[in-house]
C-alpha cells in the first residue's frame, strides 16, 4: 500500500529564490545559458537559497552562465533531466544501467563526510528494531531519492519488513512527517537528517544503517560544448581557493547544516561504484 502526503505538480518553469522571493526561471530557449538542476534535498526554499549564490558565483567566474531549475520533489527535477531540459545537474539519480546510456557525465562532487542510508526513529520512540515497523506508516523523500529511499526500502524488502510507504516530497518533508508523529519512521540520507535534527533541534536513533556512499555528483549532458562544459567544471572545483568564493560555500553550507568545508572537487565518477553496485541486485521495483 503507498500513500502520497502530497501530490506533486510538475512545474515546468523552475523556480528560484532571489530576495526572499520565488521567481519564475525563464526557458533556456529565451536566453543564452544553461539550466542547473540539482536535486532538491530540502524544502524548495532552502534549496534555492543554498543554490543561487553558487551559481552565480559559478556563472562569474566561468563565463558562462547558468540558471537555477528546481521542481517541487526530486522526483520533478529528476524528470527535467530525463526530459533533457536541463545541461547540468547535482544529482545521484542517474547511475542505472538504462540512465547511465544518456551520455551524463561525471565532473565533480561535494566534499563532504561519506553519508548513509539510514532508518531513523525519533530518540523516544519504542521501536528498536526493523521488524517492528511491519504494518506501520515509514516515510521517504520519493521514489527518485537513491540513498533515502531507494536503499533503505531495499533492506525493508529483503527483509520481508511490510510496511506503508508515505511520500513526503523531499527529505525536509519527510522527516516532519516523522517528528510531528504521523509515521512510525524515516528512510533517511544520514547527512540531510544530521543538517535537519541540527537546524530544528532534534534528536533520533538509527535502526540501521548502510555501507557509505559519495554526496551527489556534479554532471553535464553530452549536449554541452567542451569547451563550456570544462570551464563550469573549473569554476566549481576552484571556488573554495578564491576568498569570495569561499565566503558564499560557508555561508550557504551554514544554511543546510553542512560544515564549513564543504566544498567542490574534481571526480571521474569512479567514486560511484557503490550506486552502480546496488543496481547488480535491487529488487526489481526499485531499479
Amino acid at each position: 500500500m503507498m500513500k502520497i502526503l502530497s501530490t506533486p505538480r510538475r512545474w515546468l518553469a523552475g523556480l528560484l529564490v532571489a530576495g526572499g522571493l520565488l521567481a519564475a526561471v525563464p526557458a533556456l530557449a529565451d536566453e543564452a545559458g544553461y539550466r542547473f538542476s540539482p536535486v532538491n534535498q530540502a524544502n524548495i526554499q532552502l534549496a534555492a537559497s543554498y543554490w543561487n549564490p553558487i551559481i552565480s558565483y559559478v556563472s562569474e567566474k566561468s563565463g558562462v552562465k547558468l540558471s537555477l531549475k528546481l521542481g517541487r520533489t526530486s522526483a520533478d527535477t529528476t524528470a527535467f533531466v530525463l526530459a533533457q531540459e536541463v545541461d547540468f545537474v547535482f544529482s545521484n539519480h542517474l547511475f542505472s544501467p538504462e540512465r547511465e546510456q544518456l551520455g551524463w557525465k561525471v565532473f565533480g562532487r561535494r566534499l563532504t563526510p561519506a553519508l548513509h542510508s539510514q532508518i531513523i526513529v525519533p530518540a523516544d520512540s519504542p521501536i528498536t528494531e526493523l521488524s517492528q515497523l511491519a504494518g506501520k506508516d515509514v516515510a521517504f523523500p520519493g521514489p527518485e531519492a537513491f540513498v533515502a529511499y531507494k536503499v533503505s526500502y531495499a533492506q525493508l524488502l529483503n527483509k520481508k519488513i511490510d510496511v506503508r510507504v508515505v511520500f513526503g516530497g523531499n527529505m525536509d518533508g519527510a522527516l516532519a512527517q516523522l517528528f510531528s508523529g504521523k509515521v512510525a519512521a524515516v528512510g533517511a540520507n544520514s547527512q540531510l537528517a544530521e543538517g535537519y535534527a541540527r537546524r530544528e533541534s532534534k534528536k533520533y536513533r538509527v535502526l540501521w544503517s548502510s555501507e557509505p556512499f559519495h554526496d551527489l555528483a556534479l554532471m553535464v549532458s553530452a549536449r554541452v560544448p567542451d569547451k563550456d562544459a570544462k570551464a563550469v567544471a573549473q569554476a566549481f572545483v576552484t571556488m573554495h581557493k578564491d576568498p569570495r568564493g569561499l565566503e558564499i560555500l560557508t555561508q550557504a553550507s551554514q544554511l543546510v547544516g553542512l560544515t564549513a568545508e564543504a566544498h567542490f572537487i574534481a571526480s571521474d565518477g569512479s567514486e560511484y561504484a557503490p550506486y552502480r553496485r546496488f543496481y547488480q541486485s535491487a529488487p526489481a521495483q526499485l531499479r
